[in-house]
């Protein structure tokens, strides 16, 4: 896992049409996938990247893409990250400013699609964030997809440490427990949550701890360990069959 960024979503939908059988490439290099006109749209899909590299990851990219064309009268956008150190000096991993400019991002969705429903993927630190708006400002999420998360925030990095693990500085950087803030989540909101069995990044007990938070609040989760599957794992096809399943339960504007 490398350190979690965001794009600030409002300045990459600014002017930028949609292409329905190709991604329309905006300003920072986030990716559009879907039907040109915001009030036909019933599902957007929204994936949060996790990483510091330049542009937007490909399995993030090939997800966007494959989700869009999945799921019945849907967008979906692939966010590029952008590394912890550009949100200043005062930046914070998995807190209050990365949480902040996603839910900017996904506030100005709400506002070019507004009949639709809210659906955020996140990949591994990408999973904390949208695990933490949901329950920060839920609001403006009806449905959130976890892959690889490391819902359990400080036995997390307890075990990065303990295992001397490439997770960057996410590690010791300061950040808000998606356990703590599940309190939050409204009861109507769908979550599906993801875990490879054999992943060394994020154990099996983070996912599963957070599902059983779920569950006890009375939300409908669909927790599922996939066999023999590590720490990469938004390219598995059950990923996209969770995302399509919790897309057909939402119930819908239009």
């Amino acid at each position: 896992m490398r350190t979690l960024g965001l794009i600030f979503l409002p300045l990459l939908l600014a002017g930028c049409g949609l292409r329905s059988a190709a991604p329309e490439t905006a300003g920072a290099g986030g990716d559009i996938f879907g039907p040109r006109h915001g009030d036909k749209v019933e599902t957007v899909v929204v994936v949060l990247a996790d990483g510091d590299a330049a542009g937007t990851p490909l399995p993030n990219r090939r997800f966007a893409a494959a989700a869009a064309q999945a799921i019945p009268t849907s967008a979906a956008i692939a966010l590029p990250p952008i590394g912890v150190s550009g949100l200043g000096p005062s930046a914070d991993g998995y807190g209050t400013r990365v949480i902040a400019a996603a839910g900017d991002s996904i506030a100005a969705l709400r506002r070019r699609y507004p009949n639709a429903q809210i659906v955020v993927v996140g990949d591994a630190g990408g999973a904390a964030v949208a695990a933490n708006l949901a329950g920060i400002r839920p609001h403006l999420i009806d449905g959130i997809v976890l892959v690889s998360c490391p819902c359990a925030l400080p036995e997390w990095r307890e075990h990065v440490r303990k295992l001397s693990l490439d997770a960057g500085s996410a590690a010791t950087l300061a950040g808000l427990d998606p356990l703590k803030t599940a309190g939050g989540i409204s009861p109507s909101l769908r979550a599906a949550v993801l875990v490879g069995a054999e992943d060394a990044v994020t154990p099996v007990k983070f996912s599963r701890a957070y599902a059983e938070a779920l569950t006890l609040r009375g939300i409908a989760t669909d927790y599922r360990i996939i066999p023999g599957k590590g720490h990469a794992l938004l390219d598995d096809p059950e990923v996209l069959s969770a995302t399509e399943r919790l897309a057909a339960a939402l119930r819908r504007k239009i």
